[in-house]
Protein backbone atom coordinates (compact mmCIF):
# COMPACT_ATOMS: atom_id res chain seq x y z
CA UNK A 1 0.00 0.00 0.00
CA UNK A 2 1.59 3.24 -1.15
CA UNK A 3 0.36 5.05 1.47
CA UNK A 4 2.65 3.17 4.13
CA UNK A 5 5.52 2.54 2.06
CA UNK A 6 6.22 5.70 0.25
CA UNK A 7 7.14 7.51 3.56
CA UNK A 8 9.57 9.82 1.57
CA UNK A 9 7.41 11.65 -0.62
CA UNK A 10 4.69 11.69 2.05
CA UNK A 11 6.58 13.26 4.65
CA UNK A 12 8.20 16.46 2.06
CA UNK A 13 4.46 16.93 0.97
CA UNK A 14 3.10 17.34 4.67
CA UNK A 15 5.53 20.07 5.56
CA UNK A 16 4.67 21.54 2.72
CA UNK A 17 1.32 21.22 3.75
CA UNK A 18 1.93 23.03 7.01
CA UNK A 19 3.85 25.62 5.53
CA UNK A 20 0.52 26.64 3.55
CA UNK A 21 -1.19 26.68 6.79
CA UNK A 22 0.99 29.47 7.60
CA UNK A 23 3.91 27.71 9.55
CA UNK A 24 6.98 29.34 8.63
CA UNK A 25 10.24 29.45 10.10
CA UNK A 26 11.53 31.90 12.07
CA UNK A 27 14.34 33.64 10.63
CA UNK A 28 16.94 36.27 11.90
CA UNK A 29 16.64 39.50 10.18
CA UNK A 30 20.89 38.95 8.89
CA UNK A 31 19.72 35.62 7.34
CA UNK A 32 16.98 37.55 5.14
CA UNK A 33 19.09 40.15 3.94
CA UNK A 34 21.96 37.85 3.22
CA UNK A 35 19.84 35.54 1.09
CA UNK A 36 21.46 35.27 -2.00
CA UNK A 37 19.70 36.31 -5.41
CA UNK A 38 17.97 33.72 -7.34
CA UNK A 39 19.66 31.53 -9.71
CA UNK A 40 18.31 30.74 -13.42
CA UNK A 41 18.21 27.62 -12.39
CA UNK A 42 15.48 28.01 -9.78
CA UNK A 43 13.69 30.15 -11.45
CA UNK A 44 13.24 27.68 -14.30
CA UNK A 45 12.55 25.11 -11.37
CA UNK A 46 9.76 27.14 -10.05
CA UNK A 47 8.37 27.29 -13.18
CA UNK A 48 8.39 23.43 -13.75
CA UNK A 49 7.12 22.82 -10.65
CA UNK A 50 3.98 25.39 -11.65
CA UNK A 51 3.70 23.26 -14.32
CA UNK A 52 3.28 20.19 -13.01
CA UNK A 53 0.95 21.50 -10.15
CA UNK A 54 -1.63 22.56 -12.95
CA UNK A 55 -1.19 18.71 -14.79
CA UNK A 56 -1.32 16.67 -11.12
CA UNK A 57 -4.94 19.34 -10.76
CA UNK A 58 -5.77 18.34 -13.68
CA UNK A 59 -5.53 14.38 -13.13
CA UNK A 60 -7.38 15.03 -10.31
CA UNK A 61 -10.49 17.14 -11.90
CA UNK A 62 -10.58 14.23 -13.79
CA UNK A 63 -10.56 11.53 -11.02
CA UNK A 64 -13.48 13.04 -9.80
CA UNK A 65 -15.40 12.57 -12.65
CA UNK A 66 -14.31 9.10 -13.41
CA UNK A 67 -15.00 8.36 -9.64
CA UNK A 68 -18.52 9.96 -10.10
CA UNK A 69 -19.17 7.69 -13.44
CA UNK A 70 -17.97 4.34 -11.60
CA UNK A 71 -19.84 4.92 -8.52
CA UNK A 72 -22.90 6.17 -10.56
CA UNK A 73 -22.57 2.37 -11.69
CA UNK A 74 -21.96 1.19 -8.57
CA UNK A 75 -25.42 2.20 -7.23
CA UNK A 76 -27.68 1.75 -9.79
CA UNK A 77 -26.38 -2.19 -9.96
CA UNK A 78 -24.68 -2.16 -13.54
CA UNK A 79 -22.32 -4.97 -12.45
CA UNK A 80 -20.31 -5.08 -15.92
CA UNK A 81 -19.93 -1.17 -16.53
CA UNK A 82 -18.61 -0.59 -13.04
CA UNK A 83 -16.20 -3.33 -13.99
CA UNK A 84 -15.15 -1.41 -17.54
CA UNK A 85 -14.75 1.70 -15.31
CA UNK A 86 -12.44 0.92 -12.63
CA UNK A 87 -9.12 0.38 -13.87
CA UNK A 88 -9.49 3.24 -16.17
CA UNK A 89 -10.63 5.55 -13.48
CA UNK A 90 -7.51 5.08 -11.02
CA UNK A 91 -5.37 5.38 -13.52
CA UNK A 92 -5.35 9.33 -12.97
CA UNK A 93 -4.97 8.89 -8.92
CA UNK A 94 -2.00 6.61 -9.87
CA UNK A 95 -0.84 9.50 -12.06
CA UNK A 96 -1.08 12.03 -9.66
CA UNK A 97 -0.15 9.99 -6.68
CA UNK A 98 2.95 12.51 -5.35
CA UNK A 99 0.58 15.21 -5.16
CA UNK A 100 -2.67 12.55 -3.62
CA UNK A 101 -0.92 10.43 -1.28
CA UNK A 102 0.37 14.50 0.65
CA UNK A 103 -3.23 13.80 2.62
CA UNK A 104 -2.38 10.52 4.62
CA UNK A 105 -6.25 10.48 5.86
CA UNK A 106 -7.27 10.12 2.18
CA UNK A 107 -5.17 8.25 0.77
CA UNK A 108 -6.05 5.22 2.89
CA UNK A 109 -9.39 5.71 2.84
CA UNK A 110 -9.21 6.09 -0.93
CA UNK A 111 -7.00 3.32 -2.01
CA UNK A 112 -6.24 1.05 0.69
CA UNK A 113 -5.88 -2.64 0.09
CA UNK A 114 -7.39 -5.45 2.24
CA UNK A 115 -5.39 -5.91 5.45
CA UNK A 116 -3.49 -2.06 5.06
CA UNK A 117 -6.42 -0.50 7.98
CA UNK A 118 -8.68 -2.55 10.07
CA UNK A 119 -11.57 -4.22 8.32
CA UNK A 120 -14.16 -1.82 9.87
CA UNK A 121 -11.91 1.19 8.46
CA UNK A 122 -11.77 -0.78 5.08
CA UNK A 123 -13.18 1.46 2.06
CA UNK A 124 -12.66 2.86 -0.93
CA UNK A 125 -11.64 1.26 -4.37
CA UNK A 126 -10.57 -1.55 -3.89
CA UNK A 127 -13.30 -2.67 -0.89
CA UNK A 128 -16.10 -1.94 -4.13
CA UNK A 129 -13.35 -3.70 -6.42
CA UNK A 130 -13.53 -7.22 -3.97
CA UNK A 131 -17.11 -6.79 -4.12
CA UNK A 132 -17.29 -6.62 -7.98
CA UNK A 133 -15.11 -9.34 -8.61
CA UNK A 134 -14.81 -12.06 -5.92
CA UNK A 135 -18.64 -11.28 -4.99
CA UNK A 136 -19.52 -10.35 -8.50
CA UNK A 137 -22.33 -8.22 -7.32
CA UNK A 138 -23.06 -4.09 -6.68
CA UNK A 139 -24.89 -5.11 -3.70
CA UNK A 140 -23.71 -4.14 -0.24
CA UNK A 141 -20.87 -1.75 -1.97
CA UNK A 142 -22.84 1.24 -2.45
CA UNK A 143 -22.29 2.58 1.21
CA UNK A 144 -18.76 2.31 -0.19
CA UNK A 145 -19.33 4.11 -3.50
CA UNK A 146 -21.01 7.06 -1.28
CA UNK A 147 -17.95 7.34 0.71
CA UNK A 148 -15.77 7.03 -1.99
CA UNK A 149 -17.13 9.45 -4.12
CA UNK A 150 -16.98 12.25 -0.50
CA UNK A 151 -13.65 11.65 -0.32
CA UNK A 152 -12.25 12.04 -3.69
CA UNK A 153 -14.44 15.24 -4.23
CA UNK A 154 -12.64 16.58 -0.36
CA UNK A 155 -9.52 15.18 -2.17
CA UNK A 156 -10.02 17.27 -4.99
CA UNK A 157 -10.57 20.52 -2.69
CA UNK A 158 -7.64 20.02 -0.11
CA UNK A 159 -5.13 20.10 -3.46
CA UNK A 160 -5.31 23.45 -3.90
CA UNK A 161 -3.55 23.82 -0.82
CA UNK A 162 -0.57 21.99 -1.72
CA UNK A 163 2.82 23.67 -2.81
CA UNK A 164 5.13 21.87 -5.46
CA UNK A 165 8.68 22.30 -4.79
CA UNK A 166 11.48 20.29 -7.28
CA UNK A 167 12.07 18.03 -4.12
CA UNK A 168 8.79 17.47 -4.39
CA UNK A 169 8.89 16.36 -8.09
CA UNK A 170 12.41 14.70 -7.81
CA UNK A 171 11.20 12.46 -5.23
CA UNK A 172 7.55 11.51 -6.58
CA UNK A 173 9.25 10.07 -9.99
CA UNK A 174 10.84 8.24 -8.50
CA UNK A 175 8.78 6.77 -6.04
CA UNK A 176 6.28 6.23 -8.50
CA UNK A 177 8.48 3.78 -9.90
CA UNK A 178 8.99 1.71 -6.60
CA UNK A 179 5.40 2.09 -6.66
CA UNK A 180 5.60 -0.42 -9.69
CA UNK A 181 8.76 -2.56 -8.69
CA UNK A 182 6.51 -3.08 -4.90
CA UNK A 183 2.99 -3.69 -5.84
CA UNK A 184 2.07 -3.37 -9.47
CA UNK A 185 4.50 -5.83 -10.96
CA UNK A 186 3.66 -8.42 -8.34
CA UNK A 187 -0.15 -8.06 -9.04
CA UNK A 188 -0.80 -7.28 -5.34
CA UNK A 189 -2.34 -3.88 -5.99
CA UNK A 190 -5.47 -5.21 -7.93
CA UNK A 191 -5.91 -8.51 -6.20
CA UNK A 192 -9.44 -9.19 -7.28
CA UNK A 193 -9.90 -7.23 -10.45
CA UNK A 194 -6.27 -8.13 -11.52
CA UNK A 195 -6.09 -5.00 -13.72
CA UNK A 196 -3.03 -3.76 -12.04
CA UNK A 197 -1.53 -2.94 -15.72
CA UNK A 198 -3.54 0.09 -15.88
CA UNK A 199 -1.79 1.08 -12.70
CA UNK A 200 1.22 0.07 -13.84
CA UNK A 201 1.07 1.88 -17.10
CA UNK A 202 -0.67 5.38 -15.13
CA UNK A 203 2.42 5.14 -12.64
CA UNK A 204 4.75 5.31 -15.39
CA UNK A 205 3.45 7.69 -17.06
CA UNK A 206 3.06 10.17 -14.26
CA UNK A 207 6.74 9.78 -13.49
CA UNK A 208 7.42 10.62 -17.26
CA UNK A 209 5.39 13.59 -16.99
CA UNK A 210 7.60 14.69 -13.98
CA UNK A 211 11.22 14.19 -16.16
CA UNK A 212 9.57 15.67 -19.05
CA UNK A 213 8.91 19.10 -17.26
CA UNK A 214 12.51 18.22 -15.54
CA UNK A 215 14.33 17.65 -18.76
CA UNK A 216 15.23 20.97 -20.21
CA UNK A 217 17.08 21.71 -16.69
CA UNK A 218 18.50 18.09 -16.19
CA UNK A 219 20.38 18.16 -20.18
CA UNK A 220 22.30 21.42 -18.88
CA UNK A 221 23.14 19.43 -15.94
CA UNK A 222 24.27 15.70 -17.45
CA UNK A 223 22.77 15.09 -21.02
CA UNK A 224 24.31 11.48 -20.94
CA UNK A 225 21.45 10.46 -17.76
CA UNK A 226 18.31 12.52 -19.65
CA UNK A 227 19.36 10.71 -22.78
CA UNK A 228 19.39 7.67 -20.56
CA UNK A 229 16.53 8.06 -18.65
CA UNK A 230 14.41 8.36 -22.03
CA UNK A 231 15.68 5.56 -23.63
CA UNK A 232 14.43 3.44 -20.99
CA UNK A 233 11.02 5.19 -20.88
CA UNK A 234 10.57 3.87 -24.21
CA UNK A 235 12.07 0.45 -23.58
CA UNK A 236 8.99 0.85 -20.46
CA UNK A 237 6.60 1.57 -23.24
CA UNK A 238 7.21 -1.08 -25.83
CA UNK A 239 6.92 -3.94 -23.64
CA UNK A 240 3.79 -2.15 -22.26
CA UNK A 241 2.33 -1.58 -25.92
CA UNK A 242 2.29 -5.40 -25.85
CA UNK A 243 -0.35 -5.70 -23.27
CA UNK A 244 -2.56 -3.43 -24.71
CA UNK A 245 -5.74 -4.73 -25.85
CA UNK A 246 -8.21 -2.25 -27.33
CA UNK A 247 -8.18 1.09 -25.39
CA UNK A 248 -7.25 -1.18 -22.26
CA UNK A 249 -4.61 -3.66 -21.06
CA UNK A 250 -4.64 -7.39 -20.55
CA UNK A 251 -5.30 -8.90 -17.39
CA UNK A 252 -1.92 -9.03 -15.13
CA UNK A 253 -3.18 -12.89 -14.66
CA UNK A 254 -3.07 -13.03 -18.41
CA UNK A 255 0.89 -12.41 -18.31
CA UNK A 256 3.53 -15.22 -18.96
CA UNK A 257 6.07 -15.35 -16.05
CA UNK A 258 8.90 -13.87 -18.32
CA UNK A 259 6.23 -11.34 -19.14
CA UNK A 260 6.33 -10.38 -15.74
CA UNK A 261 10.15 -10.81 -15.36
CA UNK A 262 10.59 -8.47 -18.51
CA UNK A 263 8.40 -5.68 -17.23
CA UNK A 264 10.21 -5.76 -13.90
CA UNK A 265 13.35 -5.64 -15.36
CA UNK A 266 12.61 -2.59 -17.76
CA UNK A 267 11.40 -0.79 -14.48
CA UNK A 268 14.32 -1.57 -12.55
CA UNK A 269 16.82 -0.54 -15.70
CA UNK A 270 14.63 2.73 -15.70
CA UNK A 271 14.91 3.59 -11.97
CA UNK A 272 18.72 3.31 -11.68
CA UNK A 273 19.38 6.53 -14.22
CA UNK A 274 16.15 8.29 -12.79
CA UNK A 275 17.22 8.28 -9.46
CA UNK A 276 19.88 10.76 -10.66
CA UNK A 277 17.63 13.29 -11.38
CA UNK A 278 17.92 14.97 -7.99
CA UNK A 279 21.26 16.79 -10.28
CA UNK A 280 19.14 19.17 -11.55
CA UNK A 281 18.87 20.74 -7.98
CA UNK A 282 22.75 20.46 -7.19
CA UNK A 283 24.40 24.14 -7.35
CA UNK A 284 26.92 23.95 -10.59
Amino acid sequence: MKHLKKTAAVLVSISLLAGCAGIKETKSPEKESAKPAESVSEKELKGVSSEYREYALGQIEEFVKATENFTNAVKSGNLKKAQELYGPARMYYERAEPIAEAFGDLDPKIDAREGDVPEKEWTGYHRIEKGLWMDKTTKGSEVYADQLMKDVTLLRAKVEAVEVTPELLITGAVDLLNEVSTSKVTGEEDRYSHTDLYDFAANVQGAEKIYQLLKPVLEKKDAAVSENIAKHFQAVYSLLNQHKTGNGYKLYTELKEDEVKQLSQAIDALAEPLSQIGIVTEES
